[in-house]
């Protein structure tokens, strides 16, 4: 455990998660360059996490979790990102993976979440579970399974193939998906994360051949019939707490940016220049616009986020058009945090290209994040569809 904080007092208070966020984030600034360099979280970053049980935050209840607001989730992330992007981003990937606790048989949830230091990782990929008395024999390459390397368990998303060889169909007659969980021993680890941000996520490439996963350890999300926790928060897709935990983690690494730079121009004066930085309009009126940037962007989407859960509160659900205000708040504001980023990368002028400032693996990290499927442009024109009453299709909708 972190010598510099005792994390044990503030899980057991169960203060805001906000609050154990801020609380906990100087341990994790202290160690974002080591971070970066093993492409691992830290142990102390890790303890202080744990301590703090921030990767509890949309783990039902009934589980020893928090189950908080997704308003909350953004805040927390927002946070933890401003200190690191990396330590960010594996914490809401690791949240995301939680959520499917929500889905699960409780006997399988509990052998997988019920250690106190539990945390899942996945990544994008697509393997094939055939069936089998009892469950499913699994083979598969996933890639991008951010935060491995601390993880405890780690899922496959797959296709289901019948013992006919015929594969599985959902309703709609679209390809039946479900996710298979495995103890972090079982696959063959690839290292081939070589990246210029993100480091520190180590979000490496996994192969699993013909295991065999009992049913209970496999889950389908974001089906009904599937869901066994009905809490407000539950009627949220993944994908929206996704997108809401990796707008967070933009608009904390740009917030950390910022910060840094506005303590840089009210000291420095720039090289040919005669008047230090804080006394330049071209500066004054930037940092304005920027921090008008971050705050309108984090707001609207804690409003888009309340009403959404507002809604589920009420009504059991949420429908399309919570949806459509949730991705486009969040697609939006992952660019607003790129803009203020490039931003304060360039007016902070040579300062900003050594790799021991506050500047150069941000602007890295958020180039990283805005590059991830969240970030998508494309998401936009399904927005659009809705707003005009068409019928948008799109898996990250």
């Amino acid at each position: 455990m972190s010598a510099a904080l005792d994390v044990t007092e503030l899980s057991r208070t169960r203060t805001d998660p906000v609050a154990r966020a801020r609380a906990i984030a100087p341990v994790i600034e202290a160690a974002s360059q080591r971070i970066e360099q093993s492409k691992a979280l830290t142990p102390e970053v890790l303890d202080a996490l744990h301590g703090a049980a921030l990767f509890r935050t949309l783990l039902p209840r009934a589980y020893n979790g928090e189950q908080v607001t997704p308003a909350t989730f953004f805040r927390m992330q927002e946070v933890i990102a401003a200190a690191d992007g990396s330590t960010g981003w594996c914490l809401c990937q690791a949240s995301g993976c939680s959520f499917a606790a929500a889905y699960m048989a409780p006997e399988a949830a509990w052998d997988i979440w019920g250690d106190p230091r539990a945390v899942v990782a996945w990544g994008f990929g697509q393997g094939v579970a055939k069936v089998v008395p009892g469950g499913y024999r699994v083979s598969g390459t996933w890639r991008f399974a951010s935060g491995n390397r601390h993880a405890t368990w780690v899922g496959g998303h797959c296709r289901i193939e019948e013992p006919d060889g015929s594969i599985r169909l959902d309703k709609d007659g679209a390809v039946f998906e479900r996710t298979m969980m495995v103890r972090r021993d079982v696959p063959h680890w690839h290292d081939e994360w070589n990246v210029v941000g993100l480091c520190g996520t180590n979000s490496d490439t996994y192969t699993i051949t013909d295991v065999f996963v009992p049913e209970a350890y496999s889950v389908t999300r974001d089906v009904d019939e599937e869901r066994r926790v009905q809490a407000p928060l539950y009627q949220f897709t993944t994908t929206n707490l996704y997108a809401s935990g990796f707008a967070g983690v933009s608009l904390g690494i740009a917030r950390g940016m910022l910060d840094a730079f506005v303590a840089m121009a009210r000291g420095k004066t720039a090289a040919a220049m005669t008047k230090p930085m804080r006394e330049s309009e071209v500066i004054q009126n930037g940092i304005a616009q920027c921090e008008a940037k971050l705050r309108s962007a984090g707001a609207w989407l804690v409003e888009v986020l309340d009403e959404a859960h507002e809604v589920a509160t009420a009504r059991g659900h949420i429908t399309m058009h919570e949806r459509a205000m949730i991705r486009l708040a969040t697609t939006s504001a992952i660019h607003r945090a790129k803009e203020v980023a490039e931003w304060a990368y360039h007016e902070a002028g040579a300062t900003a290209i050594f790799d021991n400032s506050p500047f150069e693996r941000r602007m890295r990290d958020i180039h990283a994040s805005a590059q991830q499927v969240q970030g998508r442009t494309a998401h936009l024109e399904m927005c659009g569809q809705h707003f005009l009453g068409m019928n948008p299709a799109g898996r990250f909708f």
